[in-house]
């Protein structure tokens, strides 16, 4: 659980963009929108391969 503890005189606004920027840390948005999809590992994979290939491309013309 998040706890954002107001300070004496302190505006709401500030305390609930203190709470915001805890709550995106964490990830939860994150891994909730990620397990609404199910993508198969093979498609995973495939995925990774085809940026390692990407990454690799890229570094070659780097040099």
């Amino acid at each position: 659980m998040i706890v954002v503890p107001v300070k004496e005189g302190e505006n709401i606004e500030r305390a609930l963009k203190r709470f915001k920027r805890k709550f995106e840390r964490t990830g939860v948005v994150k891994e909730l929108r990620r397990r609404q999809q199910f993508d198969k590992p093979s498609v995973l994979n495939r995925a990774k391969k085809q940026r390692a290939v990407y990454v690799q491309q890229l570094q070659r013309d780097e040099e």
